[in-house]
């Protein structure tokens, strides 16, 4: 599915279930929660934290979809179109760092 796929079927999603998007504010604090579950599943499965029973089964491809779908919500209501920001984002990157990371010794094996 290409990006502006995904925010028009985002889009539909609101108007025909969710009624409407939050606002922004609220969708930024829902943003920052969803990151955080990300978080908690990396820190225990990943990282150095012990994973409690509880947390065995949660989902981190759910998780981050979760993460993604509010994302895009809050690019659609505030009138961003992701794949052109993507791209020009990337071209920023690679003009930037075309040399740095190559030249990063910690990132050689």
């Amino acid at each position: 599915m290409e990006i502006s796929e995904a925010q028009k079927k985002v889009d539909q999603w609101i108007k025909e279930v969710g009624v409407r998007y939050f606002n922004e504010l609220t969708n930024m604090a829902m943003l920052t929660e969803e990151v955080g579950e990300v978080a908690r599943i990396i820190a225990r499965r990943y990282g150095e934290q012990s994973e409690k029973e509880s947390d065995k089964d949660k989902d981190l491809g759910d998780e981050l979809a979760d993460v993604l779908f509010v994302l895009i919500c809050l690019a659609n209501q505030t009138g961003v179109n992701l794949e052109e920001a993507l791209e020009k984002n990337l071209a920023k990157k690679t003009g930037r760092d075309a040399a740095r990371h190559k030249e990063n010794k910690k990132l050689r094996d």
